[in-house]
């Protein structure tokens, strides 16, 4: 199957077993350069995409954190667009390639569970499918570690693959989940976020796509 299916492709019906950070990080870096061939840049993925992201990028105003950024290509189309950006990424081969490729935008190395000092003051976060391959337990964590980033007020655009139930599936890089849009939703309002908007979309030969874009404006639930 060409590499061209890595996200896309539907394949159902087969054991699944998850790995963890280590093994994720792993298939990552052995897949990095070919990774970058084939989607690495905006042109290569959807317009509705693009044209999503990039409205969201121009209505921030302060700190924008592209949580999980590859290598780099939506985090330049956020500076393009106005943003004081910075991209974050567990895998150090996308880091070292992003900064060649957009030498004028900011990237470090770093886990999304641990964004770093930004603590109130971020004004936005794209989390363009980085949560796809972590445990539905670990899940609502990262969404706080969002939360505790984010500004009052400040938002959140969510990507991920929609599904009928949350379950895991094999990806082409390393298992990833599915979530249903009710579900992710409920534990964003659980994190403290209002749900503004959702986007949903099926297109041929590919796995169903979601993307919600949240608000912050509560503290986290206690449940």
């Amino acid at each position: 199957m060409p590499f061209s299916r890595l996200i896309g492709q539907a394949r159902y019906g087969r054991t699944v077993i998850p790995g963890t950070d280590a093994d994720v990080r792993a298939a990552y870096v052995a897949r990095a350069a070919e990774y970058v061939s084939v989607i690495g840049s905006v042109e290569l993925n959807d317009g509705r995409d693009r044209g999503l992201i990039a409205r969201w990028g121009r209505a921030r105003s302060g700190h924008v954190i592209d949580a999980g950024c590859g290598p780099g290509h939506w985090t330049d189309l956020l500076q393009r667009e106005g943003c004081d950006v910075e991209g974050v990424d567990l895998v150090a081969p996308f880091i070292d390639q992003a900064r060649v490729r957009f030498p004028r935008v900011t990237f470090r190395v770093g886990s999304i569970d641990d964004l770093g000092d930004a603590d109130g003051q971020a004004d936005g976060i794209l989390s363009w499918y980085s949560l796809i391959h972590a445990d539905p337990e670990r899940v609502p964590t990262m969404l706080a570690e969002f939360a505790r980033c984010l500004r009052p007020g400040g938002s959140l655009l969510l990507g991920f693959f929609d599904g009928e139930r949350v379950e895991p599936f094999p990806h082409r890089v390393s298992p990833a989940w599915f979530w249903p849009v009710d579900e992710m939703a409920l534990r964003l309002v659980e994190a403290g976020f209002t749900v503004e908007e959702t986007h949903t979309r099926v297109d041929p030969g590919h796995r169903p796509h979601a993307a919600i874009v949240a608000q912050r404006t509560g503290s986290p639930l206690d449940l």
